[in-house]
């Protein structure tokens, strides 16, 4: 789901970073609300409200303008940052601001991922080990930016509430790992508005049943010819008043970008 469900997920779709959920291969079902338990009489395609979700952000190639700021217990700051996309393959993300880490950026070419630190004019490939690190000092993992497979072959996924919640309509969705699905989730929890099924959060359980972080939407404009959640925010469970957000300033989608754009030498330049 892009929420990849992500962040696509975002911010899988523009930067890329698998948090955004894919889609689940679900047929028509018939919604209960687990507050009464009583059939709303109505037939949900959650595959389609999936579908479109996870197509959001998507397009053959794009690009973007974004910030991101990153709230912790200690300290905050925030990224002025350039992104590119093609597919769901590969991305490029460079830091614009501020000065002091101008020029810092990520290359993701399938799974493999680079980052460039301009102040030692290092390249790094990312190993095994250092997929669960914090990607730019985020609440983002360097792993959420690899995912690419989508719900319909790791989840199985059902409508759980449509109806009235917060004060409008909505529509729930629950997704639960596959046996052989090697996922990190135990359970995901979506909520989408019912009038769009535009994302309203995205909830991560792990294994034993216990919540670990919400990613929500809001500010929804047209931009790039589509109505988006122009802010994402992620907030870890145990860490409720931490919280990294990444808000559109600007995307654009199907741009043309030469062949070659997703290099090691794009990486440095």
């Amino acid at each position: 789901m892009a929420f990849r469900s992500a962040v696509s997920l975002a911010l899988a779709c523009t930067l890329a970073i698998g948090i955004w959920f894919s889609v689940p291969a679900f047929a028509q079902t018939q919604s209960k609300t687990p507050e009464t338990g009583k059939a709303k009489g109505q037939t949900l395609d959650a595959a389609t409200i999936l579908n479109r979700i996870d197509d959001l952000y998507r397009g053959e190639s794009s690009h973007s303008m974004m910030t991101m700021t990153v709230k912790t217990r200690n300290w905050e700051r925030s990224l002025s940052m350039e992104a590119w996309s093609q597919g769901k393959e590969k991305s490029l993300v460079k830091v614009l601001k501020p000065l002091k880490e101008r020029g810092t950026a990520t290359l993701k070419m399938g799974k493999e991922i680079y980052n460039y630190l301009p102040k030692t004019d290092r390249t790094i490939k990312l190993t095994a080990a250092m997929m669960g690190g914090s990607w730019m000092g985020s609440h983002f993992t360097n792993d959420d930016l690899v995912k690419e497979s989508r719900m319909a072959d790791d989840f199985t996924s059902s409508i759980t509430f449509a109806g009235t919640r917060d004060g409008q309509e909505a529509i729930e969705i629950t997704g639960v790992p596959r046996p052989d699905a090697v996922v990190v989730w135990g359970k995901v929890v979506v909520l989408v508005r019912a009038k769009d099924y535009q994302p309203l959060y995205v909830d991560y359980f792990d294994e034993d049943g216990q919540m670990t972080r919400r990613m929500s939407f809001s500010d929804f404009q047209t931009t790039g010819g589509r109505l988006l959640p122009r802010k994402m925010r992620l907030i870890p469970t145990d860490k409720p008043d931490e919280s990294t957000e990444v808000v559109y300033e600007d995307i654009s989608f199907d741009v043309p970008l030469a062949d070659g754009f997703f290099s090691l030498n794009q990486l440095r330049r």
